[in-house]
């Protein structure tokens, strides 16, 4: 297989109930209002070759509220000095198709996935044009591709599309579908540490114990270069279940609905400037961090 030229960030999402949305108090609000404290949507631009002057593209094909996120998201590159924003609000399958939408992502230096729902990404852009362009310049280019939430969540080969936190570890509740594809061996979920959703990923590698579970907290994130090297970003925290030492299971004897035994899965715990290397599964742990005027730096040589 290949190692890839470009580079993948992966994002946990952020919610916030302060909205400006009048009554409309439960909508999840665009995820870069918390990605300014440490950092993360700065770093997106960072990794890009033109950083300030590259052609970004955000699309809000996942969300509920493309119009709003669309808006914001414009407003938050500006604020980082980046001034060729464009929007991708694809709502069908056909869109996808559009050659106007096709040249400009053949042209765009940043892709960024908004949250919302996975299974509208990979329902509509699985098998397109518009997938393969993508997945051909990650490839071949110096490309960032990020994705927030279900951006996030889609970005694997594998993806959750369903589960209650609650019934996770009851055998048929966590449903798991083909993603994105943009890297293979994992499987992701989000706003992994506030909604509890450790079952939903114990329960998927115990499933299949191949994959590494990447629970992303919020404003959490994970910088992957060369396919297989992960640093972790933001103030938040990424969990990573292995479930490759696990030492058994009863998730293929039990009947549906019944609930699932796991023994011995590894967990391990990733927060800002930690590494971990997929070909190894070895975590490197950033020894020393301090904090100055708000913002986390590495300590010289550490």
């Amino acid at each position: 297989m290949s190692v890839p030229k470009g580079k993948l960030i992966i994002i946990g999402g952020a919610v916030d109930m302060n909205t400006n949305l009048g009554s409309q108090e439960n909508i999840v609000k665009p995820d870069h209002l918390k990605f300014f404290e440490q950092g993360i949507l700065k770093r997106i631009i960072t990794e890009s070759a033109k950083q300030a002057g590259s052609i970004v593209e955000v699309i809000t094909t996942a969300s509920q509220i493309p119009d709003l996120v669309g808006v914001e998201y414009i407003e938050a590159f500006n604020y980082l000095d980046v001034k060729h924003i464009g929007v991708l609000d694809i709502r069908k399958r056909e869109d996808a198709s559009n050659p106007e939408y096709l040249e400009r992502i053949r042209k765009a230096d940043v892709v960024m996935f908004s949250g919302g729902d996975q299974l509208r990404l990979s329902s509509i852009f699985g098998g397109t044009e518009f997938l393969q362009i993508l997945k051909t310049r990650y490839e071949n280019e110096n490309f960032v591709i990020a994705g927030t939430s279900a951006g996030a969540a889609a970005a694997s080969t594998n993806m959750i599309y369903r589960g209650q936190s609650n019934k996770a570890l009851i055998k048929g509740e966590v449903q798991i579908t083909a993603g994105l594809g943009f890297i293979d061996s994992v499987i992701i979920d989000t706003h992994f540490v506030q909604r509890g959703r450790i079952g939903r990923l114990l329960y998927a590698v115990a499933s299949n114990p191949g994959m590494l579970g990447i629970g992303l907290g919020e404003d959490a994130g994970l910088l992957i270069t060369e396919g297989t090297t992960m640093e972790a970003i933001g103030s938040g925290l990424t969990i990573l279940v292995n479930g490759r030492k696990m030492a058994e299971t009863n998730i293929y004897d039990v009947e549906m609905g019944s609930p699932v035994s796991i023994k011995n899965m590894r967990v391990s715990v990733m927060s800002i400037f930690d590494k971990y290397d997929l070909l190894q599964n070895q975590l490197a742990i950033k020894k020393t961090v301090k904090v100055e005027d708000g913002v986390f730096i590495t300590a010289p040589g550490s």
